[in-house]
């Protein structure tokens, strides 16, 4: 299939996806499974970790006793990626790290693992901009505060972190995913 989008960037805007060919209404242009994605913990037990439906009864992972699923059917082909997470949530059972750590330590082991799909033919992971020379002391901190929590949610998996590609550690995966309010001049 022909491409039907180019990569643009709007100084001052940031990246952006633009039609490089004439339209029909309702046509697809890309379509790919998400690089990572973690249910929120403020909806874990509603919705699906497999195809994120939101119901009022699901099945909960008899292991970690933290992931719910539809049915054994979405169990079964979120396990290959679900198995290094329940294992993790396993050994701190009952805390829940915090949406931001266990969606960074998701994106860490397919990057560790070198796990790529087809969203990285229009922008990878090193090319998101983090801001991270923009933020606050402050908030600096309580990004560095998520690293450790990143480290002690990890664990022995940790030591793998020096695998990352270059110019990728924690820290700078943590702010391309997490909010940093941009910095306002005055």
């Amino acid at each position: 299939m022909a491409q039907k989008v180019e990569r643009f960037c709007s100084p001052g805007k940031g990246n952006g996806l633009r039609a490089v060919s004439s339209l029909k209404a309702g046509e697809l242009l890309f379509s790919a499974e998400p690089f990572a994605c973690t249910v929120s913990k403020r909806v874990i037990k509603s919705t699906c970790e497999n195809c994120l439906s939101r119901k009022d009864e699901l099945r909960r992972c008899s292991q970690c006793k933290i992931a719910h699923y539809c049915n054994a059917s979405c169990q079964k082909r979120s396990w290959p990626e679900h198995r290094e997470e329940c294992r993790r949530l396993q050994r701190l059972h009952p805390t829940i790290p915090t949406d931001s750590v266990r969606l960074v330590a998701k994106i860490l082991s397919k990057l560790v693992n070198r796990s790529h799909g087809p969203a990285e033919k229009l922008y990878s992971l090193e090319e998101l901009e983090s801001h991270l020379s923009d933020v606050t002391e402050e908030k600096r901190s309580q990004l560095e505060d998520l690293g450790v929590a990143l480290r002690l949610y990890l664990k022995e998996e940790a030591d793998r972190l020096s695998e990352l590609p270059p110019g990728l550690d924690p820290i700078s995966v943590i702010a391309k995913v997490s909010p940093v309010p941009p910095v306002v001049s005055k």
